[in-house]
């Protein structure tokens, strides 16, 4: 990724906050084998600051859309706070195997190791830690394949909307690990982190961006009955611009 791709990405910058579009298939930090990360190409977004902006929380590799950046240690610290407090509205868009039920839900099911050897894996485990999600339907593809999700995370575990799909008998599309997808090739996981709404500000209302589809999910998406990205979308351009 070049300088110009990675400022490109940009979807809003204060003196606190950058947000950026992840794109799939990119690591946010290098992990302990090492290798490429999103994470190599943030002094392109320094805009004046003696130092690189950090990661203020993660998305999976393999997860697209909103990803939170503090442009400095006080600035970390605070987003550090609200991630950890709940204050941060996420809604992540997924198209999954099957179809739900109902119209609108909450999955409540705890989450564990799957195997200690397994790295970041995880599974439904009783005895593991609390994991929370909120689901509405908002679109389905064809008559009993697929499905178009709005979900919501009031916890954040690792994994936690592919495992809590994949348990309800949904799999999101693409996913290699707990799904139905082949690990050696088929489409990119389906999930993308649409919306964040951050209360930064305290005398200011809450900042809410939102991230574009990406291309590998569109199709799907306009199958489900989506009708394409609306003025609610932070252009790219204004956000490279603001102060």
């Amino acid at each position: 990724m070049t300088p110009e791709e990675m400022v490109s990405r940009l979807l809003y910058r204060d003196g606190l906050m950058l947000v950026i579009d992840k794109p799939a298939g990119f690591a946010v930090h290098r992990g302990p084998k090492g290798g490429e990360s999103l994470e190599d190409y943030f002094d392109a977004l320094r805009f004046g600051l003696p130092r690189a902006p950090a990661l203020a929380h993660r998305l999976d590799r393999d997860t697209s859309g909103c990803l939170v950046l503090g442009r400095h240690r006080k600035a970390l610290a605070q987003l550090g706070r609200l991630f950890k407090s709940g204050a941060v509205e996420k809604t992540y868009w997924a198209v999954v195997e099957g179809a739900p039920p109902s119209d609108e839900g909450t999955i409540a099911l705890p989450l564990g190791r799957l195997d200690e050897n397994r790295g970041w894996w995880m599974k439904h485990d009783p005895n593991g830690q609390p994991a929370v999600t909120r689901w509405k339907f908002m679109g389905r593809c064809s008559p009993g394949e697929s499905a178009w999700l709005a979900l919501e995370p009031i916890t954040g575990r690792t994994h936690q909307l592919r495992v809590h799909c994949a348990e309800m008998g949904w799999p999101i599309v693409g996913d290699a690990i707990y799904g139905n997808a082949s690990r050696s090739g088929g489409p990119v996981l389906h999930l993308h982190a649409r919306e964040v709404v951050v209360p930064l500000y305290k005398n200011r209302a809450p900042i809410r961006v939102v991230a574009p589809v990406p291309p590998h999910m569109r199709a799907a998406l306009e199958q489900c009955g989506w009708k394409g990205d609306d003025d609610t979308v932070l252009s790219r351009e204004t956000a490279a611009g603001a102060s």
